[in-house]
């Protein structure tokens, strides 16, 4: 069945139509790993109809699964064979009235409507988040695309959620029932059957395939002497899952339209009017108020330590948790306020060098699509939205950019017109001199340790932090080569008083 077919199969069954393309393949994937334990005492025919259905629902179903399947209707047709025609008829006909019917009306009332509702709810952060910052969430979730999240993704959600551990927790057992059932019931189990990974050794095999780069250099001359202007600065990868990064996508869609309706406070949002291309990104502050520029009544760039904003939401405060905990960022450097950008097609972020009303590093996690980020001594602004500078870095999907030394404070950054939507969210340590007057550190923020895992194992890193083509200029007489993929194949572009290059891949 292609994307046609599936497109028909929802038309014709209007309880499809509620749902997205991806939850439905999500639905299929868990009913086909249930297919066992659905189909026992069922006939042939009704295993295979029932096998029919829940694939109607994946027309992409993967040859793993589809293969475990056939595995399913092969142990239904042995069964078959071993008992006479008259019985068989019996039971089909008992099927047709109860095991089949029964099966769809369930699924129809409960089964598919619990699963959206478990996934749905499961995944946001309603209680937690009021319960730290107070603030009352709507119960509509904005729509965002959905991208398809494996069952190791959707598992490991409750990382990200210490408040939902204990429902996990009842999942798990409920999953690991049925497990042990169907082991005793068919060998076909065997291939449904997947270890019992404890939280530690999950979060433990996930920290050590963390890719961590480290190793950036971009030579200019500042003052007279070659300086590497990048020095400090890193970028990680797989900090956060598939699952995570709509779980924080889908709150921060939340957050704008609270933002829009007038329920966060007066600072806490902004989202100004887009009177030329590349200005009006949205904005969302929590912890402190930061002046981008010099306002109406004259005060100057920097925390306003008189202007109250949202506290940190709990969700947020568990993504600095992990930021520590996995060696991101030092346990000496816990942020205390965040920024949320939330960019359309067009926006841009001029270049700058962040208020020294933080301290050093900060980090700025990227979501939704990639972008670049330029880096450069002397960048230049060329057009709306355009830039030139020395070097281009490019942000995937879920990464996680760490600024410190000479890429903090030397280096200028800037973000060129982005080609799609793009939300951001960039962590930060207030000076303490700077505090908003009656700051009260957050108490779920003190004391953090960093896990005891060593994070200095070597590792591929798939993006090499590289740059795709964007809306960035290079200075001139730029030799054209491009940046070494790997340590052994380096190549360096050429300007003016600078050399810049990505030196090899590197680990943590």
């Amino acid at each position: 069945m292609n994307n046609n077919d599936l497109n028909r199969v929802k038309k014709e069954d209007p309880f499809l139509i509620q749902y997205q393309s991806s939850e439905l393949r999500i639905a299929s994937e868990f009913l086909t790993t249930w297919l066992p334990f659905l189909c026992r005492d069922l006939c042939h025919n009704c295993s295979k109809a029932l096998s029919d259905r829940i694939h109607s629902l994946d027309p992409e179903l993967d040859g793993g699964e589809r293969e475990f399947a056939n595995l399913v209707e092969n142990r239904a047709s042995t069964s078959e064979n071993n008992v006479d025609s008259g019985s068989m008829n019996d039971n089909c006909d008992n099927c047709d009235i109860n095991s089949l019917g029964s099966w769809k009306d369930a699924a129809e009332t409960n089964s598919m409507g619990s699963w959206k509702d478990g996934t749905n709810g499961g995944s946001e952060p309603d209680q937690e988040a009021s319960a730290s910052s107070g603030l009352a969430f709507e119960s509509h979730l904005a729509e965002t695309p959905s991208p398809r999240m494996s069952w190791a993704d959707m598992a490991q959600e409750d990382e990200l959620e210490e408040e939902g551990e204990e429902e996990q927790r009842k999942v798990n057992k409920q999953v690991n029932d049925g497990v042990n059932v169907l082991k005793e019931e068919s060998s076909v189990s065997k291939v449904v059957q997947k270890p019992v990974l404890s939280r530690e050794e999950r979060e433990h095999m996930r920290f050590m395939h963390v890719r961590r780069k480290k190793d950036f250099i971009c030579l200019e001359k500042i003052k007279g002497k070659i300086v590497n202007i990048l020095a400090g600065l890193e970028l990680h990868e797989g900090i956060f899952s598939a699952a995570e990064q709509k779980r924080i996508v889908d709150f921060v869609h939340r957050l704008n339209e609270m933002g829009k309706k007038g329920e966060l406070k007066e600072k806490t949002y902004s989202a100004p009017k887009k009177w030329m291309r590349g200005k009006g990104r949205i904005t969302i502050q929590f912890g402190c108020c930061y002046n981008y520029a010099t306002d109406k009544n004259g005060n100057p760039p920097g925390i306003l330590q008189n202007e109250p904003v949202d506290p940190l939401p709990h969700l947020f405060k568990v993504i600095i948790r992990r930021l520590v905990k996995w060696h991101v960022l030092p346990p000496t450097c816990v942020p205390d306020s965040c920024i949320v950008n939330i960019y359309e097609e067009g926006d841009c972020i001029p270049p700058h060098i962040d208020n020294h009303d933080f301290v050093r590093p900060f980090c700025t996690v990227s979501f939704l699509s990639e972008c670049n980020i330029v880096f450069g001594s002397n960048l230049k602004v060329v057009g709306a939205g355009e830039f030139a500078g020395s070097i281009p870095i490019a942000l995937p999907v879920g990464s996680v950019l760490v600024l410190n030394g000479n890429a903090a404070d030397v280096a200028k950054h800037c973000v060129p017109a982005v080609p799609t939507k793009r939300i951001s969210i960039t962590f930060r340590k207030m000076d303490e001199s700077k505090h908003p007057f009656g700051f009260v550190p957050e108490p779920d923020l003190q004391g953090i340790q960093p896990l005891p895992y060593d994070a200095e194992k070597p590792k591929i890193f798939k993006s090499d932090g590289l740059a795709k083509k964007q809306r960035v200029r290079r200075e001139p007489k730029m030799d054209g080569r491009e940046h070494g993929e790997r340590s052994d194949a380096r190549s360096q572009h050429h300007y003016p008083d600078s050399v810049c290059a990505t030196a090899g891949l590197s680990s943590g």
